[in-house]
């Protein structure tokens, strides 16, 4: 089986112009968020996808593969798509460039259950328990409810499901790992119409439960910090500050 891990990134963010390749440790973020993802075995090639100059410079400069994508993909799973579109795969991994603490065991484990084959499902999905009450109320942090066969059912930026009974309830946040067949990502791609749902949360996954396709969220136990903020990027810049003190 052939796998190929794509991990989008575009300069022009509204929030945090120039994000994938601010600075952490004296690498850009994107590279922490490819040595995860060189690591996994399982994955044959990692690519940088960017529509971007500086970008591109960056990933060459620090010897990681890039690809140059339109500039005109309002998703980073419609430029995922694209790639996919030159470099043919079994699967294709979508993690996304604002993640600097993935892991790799995180990762792997979104990829194992393509290999049981035991179902029909063609996307993907990680999520995890929220134990920090502020990514509960953070609008950056999208919340996932699934049924119990763990399909995905809706993500939102708010708070879901609503605390009317707290019995018993846990709430689970996306981790911004996908894996999708190549048919799934190409479906994605044709319905470039974003739905109701996608348009007022902007959470891409959105367009397969809109479209009736089932996503599959597999738990995972990492937590981790997308960065979406200044404020993101320094509490990600101590965390690995420390984990690189307590290497030594």
């Amino acid at each position: 089986m052939k796998i190929i891990c794509i991990i989008p990134a575009r300069y022009k963010s509204s929030r945090f112009p120039g994000k994938p390749i601010a600075d952490i440790c004296g690498k850009p973020m994107i590279w922490w968020v490819y040595q995860q993802a060189e690591k996994v075995k399982r994955i044959d090639k990692v690519y940088i996808a960017t529509d971007d100059n500086r970008i591109e410079k960056i990933c060459k400069d620090f010897n990681m593969n890039v690809i140059m994508t339109s500039e005109k993909h309002r998703t980073g799973t419609d430029r995922v798509g694209e790639v996919a579109r030159k470099i043919k795969a079994d699967l294709y991994v979508n993690v996304q460039g604002d993640e600097p603490l993935i892991k790799s065991e995180t990762i792997e484990k979104a990829i194992l259950p393509f290999e049981e084959k035991t179902d029909n499902i063609k996307v993907r999905n990680c999520m995890t328990e929220i134990k920090d009450m502020a990514d509960l109320i953070d609008t950056s942090v999208p919340k996932v409810v699934v049924n119990k066969r763990n399909r995905a059912i809706f993500l939102s930026r708010l708070p879901i499901p609503y605390p009317k009974s707290r019995r018993g309830l846990k709430y689970y946040k996306q981790v911004c790992v996908y894996v999708f067949t190549p048919d799934a990502l190409e479906k994605f791609c044709e319905l470039s119409k974003k739905g109701p749902a996608e348009e007022a949360e902007d959470i891409e996954l959105l367009r397969f439960i809109e479209n009736d396709i089932d996503v599959e969220m597999v738990e995972v136990e990492q937590d981790t910090i997308g960065v979406d903020t200044p404020n993101d990027l320094e509490m990600a810049r101590k965390i690995i500050e420390k984990q690189l003190r307590d290497k030594k």
